[in-house]
């Protein structure tokens, strides 16, 4: 660790890395360019049509309307920490400044990211909800199907649905298909696919249908909001949402640069936000337990 480049140049990719492997919503994240109109905001085309109408062979066709305008979305969450070693400290732990970023990496910043996602979807308006008894592996397939049938009468794409499940609830749901085996030395009964569509398993601490975000001054970035609830599984259809990430900045200070303190200093800094469009609300389905 020569100096702040050097780390940078070698390390600092793999933070990029961590997300996209750690992360649960990573896949949902906007493949469009997003129009920043300002600082915090982010420009959403919204359009609107009608229906037809029946021609008519005197005066041609019914007219029709057309409702497009700019919807201007801001930006909400700004979080960061700064983490400091000790240059000895550093120094007599083999160089352990670069795993512990890493570290904080996977076990604050990604599970954050998810849950704040989890929790927004979860929260919107005119989603389609279903709260009951709690799920066992005799009820958790007829409530998957009627996720399924709800989004299908609400003509949501069958492409491109994800169904995201309580990592909690996977034994449930392992058990909840017949099998039958022959002589395989190996076998598994992990569900990575449902009728076509694609399962992500969330672990628990992620999923909830509210969470509280730490302003910095306890040890827990975030966790469970008093009146949140567990989530048992969500049905999205990506193009539903918007995740927006508009600064994700890792900067490195090596103790010759750092003007405070003989350490090396780590800074993170992540500006983001997620969306549901109203007119699309309907590519959300939540199954949320009573407790």
């Amino acid at each position: 660790m020569a100096n702040s480049l050097e780390f940078a140049k070698k390390f600092l990719p793999v933070l990029d890395d961590i997300y996209k492997y750690s992360s649960i919503t990573q896949g949902m994240d906007a493949g469009k360019k997003v129009d920043f109109t300002g600082t915090n905001e982010v420009n959403v085309l919204k359009t609107h049509t009608t229906g037809l109408g029946d021609y008519s062979r005197t005066n041609g066709y019914p007219k029709g309307d057309i409702t497009a305008n700019w919807e201007i979305l801001k930006l909400t969450e700004e979080r960061g920490k700064e983490l400091s070693i000790d240059r000895m400290d550093n120094e007599e732990m083999a160089n352990v400044f670069g795993i512990i970023t890493g570290q904080f990496m996977r076990d604050w910043v990604v599970p954050e990211v998810d849950a704040f996602r989890f929790a927004k979807y979860a929260s919107a308006s005119d989603i389609s909800k279903a709260t009951g008894a709690v799920l066992t592996k005799d009820t958790i397939l007829a409530a998957i199907d009627e996720a399924v049938r709800q989004m299908n009468a609400d003509e949501v794409p069958l492409q491109g649905r994800i169904l995201y499940i309580n990592s909690d609830l996977q034994p449930l749901l392992n058990h909840a298909v017949a099998r039958s085996w022959g002589s395989q030395s190996a076998i598994s009964t992990m569900l990575t696919n449902y009728n076509g569509i694609p399962i992500k398993y969330v672990p628990p601490t992620r999923f909830y249908s509210e969470i509280e975000l730490n302003d910095g001054s306890a040890a827990w970035g975030y966790k469970k909001a008093a009146s949140g609830k567990n989530i048992n599984f969500m049905l999205i259809y990506p193009e539903a949402v918007l995740q927006v990430v508009k600064l994700a900045l890792p900067k490195v200070f090596t103790p010759d640069e750092n003007q405070d303190k003989d350490m090396w200093k780590f800074q993170f800094r992540i500006y983001h936000d997620a969306f549901v469009y109203e007119n699309k609300a309907t590519g959300i389905y939540l199954h949320e337990s009573t407790t």
